[in-house]
């Protein structure tokens, strides 16, 4: 008598074997042919899918494509792509197609394309019935990913050529004795900003609101040669808290030291009233800068403020607004220097061509 041979398997490892032998049979068609002789046996599609521990939605969707004349020769199995969707060709196409058009203009009142709405809109367009299930699964062999858009400016400055130049030549040129900062300012609320975090699966936490937003605000300068960031807080943020911010630099780089500073600032109404003029004035070490408009990519700074809301501001869970404000502290405090280099858009040719003309002008 043959011995019987038993595999101890736990969930977690059966789960992560049937993930890898999909993957392996999106390259072979043996899944096609068994469904297709199976079928023929007169077994049923929920006995098929046991035994094939597949879903029966791959089952009813190799006979629709047996009834509309689809035969598995020759087999082709070429490239990833096409293998994965082996079926219909054409059907990567249409449903990339889909996926570049806003979903009101299939009817549907909605700004997201779901994983249902998509085998939806294939049905009505192509007339293949799949789940949503197997749309997902599709979308991930293409390459595409289930993620959290960005937000991004509006960066149409027509002189913004002529403001990156500068800034670049600057951070090429640095003497000893000047300094190139990068300033801007932050919000430090009460309220926590959401985020992703590690839970249970099946469970969300849950972070609680206050019961009236707090906000303070942190004015910064990041020093582009030693990576430090300079900061002061503030209840509001007016041109009194860069002008308290200008102080602090001005005594953190003392003139024994420093002849010039050069403070790279964006185009916010703070930045240009008279009293921060009148303050420029009785300081002739200090010149400012300007960011081109809606261009907060060209600001380093803005990394390290990202940085600081997802170290300290997203999820917190502090009851008190002077709890939070200290921990933004000791994050820019002891996380520490941070040496980044300037954004591509200062190599961009366009910059790369201004960056030449103040060259020759200055040799002139």
């Amino acid at each position: 008598m043959p011995s019987q041979i038993v595999i101890q398997l736990r969930s977690a490892e059966q789960a992560g074997l049937r993930q890898q032998m999909r993957r392996v049979r999106l390259l072979c068609p043996l899944l096609r042919l068994h469904i297709l002789l199976l079928l023929a046996q007169h077994r049923s599609p929920t006995e098929i899918a046991e035994w094939l521990l597949c879903s029966r939605s791959s089952v009813y969707e190799v006979a629709t494509c047996w009834r509309r004349g689809w035969r598995p020769w020759p087999i082709q199995a070429t490239d990833e792509s096409t293998a994965a969707l082996p079926l219909a060709p054409s059907l990567p196409c249409s449903l990339l197609a889909l996926l570049r058009k806003p979903p009101r203009l299939e009817g549907w009142c909605r700004t997201r394309w779901s994983c249902a709405t998509l085998a939806l809109s294939l049905e009505a367009r192509r007339g293949l019935r799949v789940s949503a299930e197997t749309v997902r699964r599709w979308l991930h062999t293409l390459g595409w990913r289930w993620k959290r858009t960005k937000l991004a400016a509006l960066d149409n400055d027509e002189q913004r050529a002529g403001k990156l130049a500068p800034i670049r030549l600057l951070w090429e040129t640095l003497r000893s004795r000047q300094a190139l900062l990068f300033a801007d300012e932050l919000d430090v609320q009460l309220l926590p900003k959401s985020g992703y975090q590690w839970m249970p699966t099946g469970t969300q936490v849950e972070v609680l609101t206050p019961g009236k937003n707090q906000k303070q605000y942190l004015a910064g300068a990041w020093d582009s040669r030693t990576g430090r960031v300079r900061y002061c807080f503030g209840p509001r943020k007016t041109n009194g808290l860069f002008r308290q911010l200008l102080d602090i630099l001005a005594d953190g780089y003392p003139t024994r030291y420093y002849d010039r500073i050069f403070v790279v600032v964006d185009n916010y109404c703070i930045h240009k009233t008279q009293a921060v003029q009148c303050w420029l004035a009785a300081h002739p070490r200090f010149k400012l800068l300007w960011l081109p408009s809606y261009c907060p990519r060209a600001n380093p700074i803005e990394r390290i403020f990202g940085d600081t809301h997802d170290k300290v501001t997203r999820n917190h869970k502090r009851k008190r607004l002077r709890d939070l404000v200290a921990d933004v502290g000791r994050h820019l405090d002891r996380n520490g220097p941070w040496l980044y280099h300037l954004s591509t858009i200062y190599q961009e040719p366009r910059v790369t061509t201004a960056l030449q003309k103040q060259r020759r002008k200055q040799a002139a």
